[in-house]
């Protein structure tokens, strides 16, 4: 981090400017909920969410300029705003865990929605404690890209008047909604996918047999996946697709060539069978014996938990790659305080004012004692274990929000591996637990208490770096987020459990109508995270966990560092996320490298250059706010049940075909629109977007 470059931002710290205020804070708190909301019925029905930053900075916008509010209210808006989502995310990855692991019975109680508003409540608030001390550290590291925060910068920049640039992120935004909704409408197939068969044989000089093969599959027709891929650049979208490779090419086809031979579909047929009563043997054989659904069991109960290792360990050399830059920053934070002590910490710029520590500190005991009477209180451990639960969770909230932090400075807060960072956190403190002597349903519970602290805590920590630094770039009071997402996160917090809780009752009267078993977990809230985490932390208490594993993907992890990969934390997560997802974001990365060959070709000076990279994030950034926006919409149709394939469809069975005409389409505009507008040689460079 380089201290003596001052960066100067879009509104300057000198300037008086209508920030935190009344209707600023209603509009966001609006948001909080609305997104929130929403993107906990798409992360229950997919396992996904999408990221808050882009809505919530476009309505925040559309109704701040008819209300005459400044940029720096819509800046304040959208941070409060998006703050929902990550709430959301911590809520659906960890809270349906307690009724699918048999913990909570009966999700719907007054008991459980005080519990689970507590957790809530109490990760978002240590996530945005952390924040605060961590803000200077991540924000103004020049190495940290924060693609999406320089994206959502530029959508509030392009909204005002006198922005030449607007026409192409609206442009791009239409074309992004109208991708999805096409989508949607069946015009064209998300995603191509094939199983290769092998053939089958014994390995020459052994008595190894192998069968099986391997999954091929597209990138998904996603502009937002593709956009995020455009502005991260070509260089880490390879070495997160290269993760991807290393699972679906190497992995999951080695593991099930070796697997399928000794495989007995009966009794794996009557193991579904147990856990879905709807099953008949035949449906369940059939189900079983699909190759396509035996690859993907193997890459989401064997491939992920290597990559869990490979991220723990990552995780812990991002944190010591990072150790001279946080104490840096935990050394000015003390530092603040002392200057506040003797009256000289007000020459501070209003831009470089975060919470006081004093503060933090209150905040992050506050939510230790809550832990800690959550876990002793609630889910009747000892007071040992509650002592050490609250420790664990405040080391590993920590550890996570600085990780969190990171990845969301290289890849943007919708590719941030939340579902990884909390199985991780689950793994470590089930483990600490176990070896204190936890077991039964107390230690379980309090094992998914700490994970669901930590998970939203991370969650939050992430959304809220990227927002910092959005605000970084345009000249927002860093404590004035970090108070406006607080009240975010207690608002979203206290609605979140009756979100899930009515969506879960409605599916178990929809079962009982249509003859299925409804609830967290079924074909229709089939809650992919909780229901991993419920296995892992049942596996680990009552000592039926994969250790192996875990212990794998650690080597591997170290195998990493010691080629020197760039970021192997990267790498992992590319493992753990759909091909599909990380084959998107390589083809946007992809796309930014054919535009910056075909600049240098034509051997364009600096300035064009600038014009074509600020064209070009636009673009992007458009394309990610379109479809974020259409996806919402989708999102809140949904939840009221109104599906919009239901009324019309273009075929009932799409080709694949279209899709390369989408993704084409996209790649053109990606490509020709920013080349188009380098300008000419001799005209001044303009301001280049972000840092």
């Amino acid at each position: 981090m380089a201290d003596h470059k001052k960066y100067v931002p879009f509104v300057s710290a000198e300037t008086n400017m209508k920030e935190f205020t009344i209707k600023a804070l209603i509009i966001g708190l609006f948001f909080a909920v609305i997104l929130g909301a929403a993107n906990a019925y798409l992360g229950l029905k997919a396992g996904m969410t999408i990221a808050a930053t882009y809505p919530a900075a476009v309505l925040g916008m559309a109704i701040l300029r008819i209300l005459k509010g400044s940029i720096l209210e819509e800046n304040f808006t959208r941070t409060v705003g998006s703050i929902g989502e990550s709430v959301a995310a911590g809520a659906i990855f960890t809270l349906p865990a307690f009724f699918i692991s048999g913990i909570w019975p009966e999700f719907l109680t007054t008991g459980h929605y005080i519990t689970s508003t507590l957790i809530l409540i109490a990760g978002g608030i240590l996530g945005i404690m952390f924040v605060a001390l961590l803000r200077r550290v991540m924000v103004e590291d020049a190495e940290l890209p924060f693609p999406e925060s320089v994206a959502a910068a530029e959508i509030h920049k392009a909204g005002q008047s006198g922005s030449g640039g607007s026409k192409f992120l609206f442009w791009a935004m239409g074309l992004g909604a109208l991708i999805k909704i096409l989508g949607e409408l069946r015009l064209f197939q998300y995603l191509w996918e094939k199983f290769v068969t092998f053939g089958k044989q014994v390995i020459t000089g052994t008595v190894f047999k192998g069968e099986g093969g391997m999954l091929l599959s597209s990138p998904g027709v996603s502009p937002a996946y593709m956009g995020v891929g455009y502005i991260i650049g070509p260089k880490l979208g390879a070495l997160n697709f290269s993760g991807g490779l290393l699972a679906w090419g190497l992995m999951a086809p080695m593991l099930l060539y070796f697997l399928v031979p000794g495989l007995n579909l009966g009794e794996w047929a009557a193991y579904l069978m147990s856990h879905d009563s709807t099953l008949t043997m035949d449906a369940a054989m059939a189900k079983v014996s699909d190759p396509m659904f035996q690859i993907n069991q193997v890459w989401r109960f064997i491939v992920r938990p290597i990559a869990i290792g490979g991220m723990l360990v990552s995780a812990g050399f991002t944190l010591f790659k990072m150790r001279k830059s946080l104490i840096t920053g935990i050394g000015r934070s003390v530092s603040d305080v002392k200057k506040a002590a003797t009256g000289t910490h007000t020459g501070l710029p209003r831009t470089e004012k975060d919470l006081n520590f004093t503060t933090i500190m209150l905040g992050i005991l506050a939510v230790a004692v809550l832990t800690f009477s959550i876990s002793y209180f609630i889910f009747n451990a000892s007071i040992l274990i509650a002592v050490v639960a609250a420790t664990v969770m405040i080391v590993l909230a920590f550890f996570f929000a600085a990780v969190s932090g990171y990845l969301v400075g290289i890849m943007g807060s919708s590719n941030n591996p939340i579902s990884g960072l909390t199985l991780t956190a689950l793994v470590v403190t089930a483990l600490i637990l176990v070896g204190l002597g936890v077991q039964g349903e107390a230690g379980v519970a309090t094992v998914l208490g700490v994970a669901a602290i930590v998970c939203v805590a991370a969650a939050v920590a992430g959304e809220m770096l990227q927002d910092l630094k959005a605000g970084h770039i345009l000249g927002g009071t860093p404590w004035r987020m970090q108070i406006g997402d607080i009240l975010g996160v207690i608002l979203a917090g206290a609605v979140m459990f009756v979100v899930l809780a009515y969506l879960n009752e409605g599916d178990i009267a929809s079962g009982k109508n249509l003859g299925y078993q409804g609830g967290f977990g079924s074909k229709n809230l089939s809650a992919p995270q909780a229901g991993l985490m419920a296995i892992l932390s049942r596996g680990i208490v009552e000592g039926a966990m994969a250790w192996p594993l875990i212990i794998t993907g650690m080597l591997m992890g170290l195998a990493f560092i010691l080629m020197q990969v760039r970021s192997p934390m990267l790498v992992s997560v590319g493992m753990y996320l759909p091909i599909e997802t990380t084959f998107a974001i390589f083809v946007g990365g992809l796309i930014k490298g054919g535009v910056d060959y075909f600049s240098e070709k034509r051997k364009h000076n600096e300035a064009q250059r600038v014009r074509i990279e600020n064209t070009g994030v636009l673009l992007a950034s458009g394309l990610i706010a379109g479809e974020a926006l259409m996806g919402l919409v989708i999102a809140v149709l949904a939840a009221f049940e109104i599906f919009i394939y239901d009324y019309f469809v273009f075929f009932k069975n799409p080709t694949f075909l279209i899709s390369l005409v989408v993704i084409a389409v996209v790649a053109f505009v990606l490509i020709q629109i920013p080349l188009k507008n380098a300008g000419k040689a001799d005209e001044p460079a303009p301001p280049a977007s972000g840092m």
